[in-house]
């Protein structure tokens, strides 16, 4: 597996995570657990934004990476 594979993998693990805290904030009962919820899905966001930032320098400079 390429190190664009890998890094196109663990983007579409984090967006899986994003959207089950993002869930987990909206239907918790408990509003402490809705603010930390929601607090981690702002920090996987982030982190979200730097792979997918990362995966279009992959495709930039490394052409052979291009929709793999």
């Amino acid at each position: 597996m390429t190190i664009a594979s890998n890094v196109k993998q663990c983007l579409s693990t984090m967006k899986g995570i994003e959207a089950q805290l993002s869930s987990m904030a909206l239907n918790s009962l408990d509003k402490e657990a809705q603010v930390i919820f929601h607090e981690a899905t702002i920090t996987i966001e982030e982190i979200r934004k730097d792979l997918q930032y990362r995966v279009l320098e992959l495709e930039r400079n490394e052409p052979q990476y291009s929709g793999s």
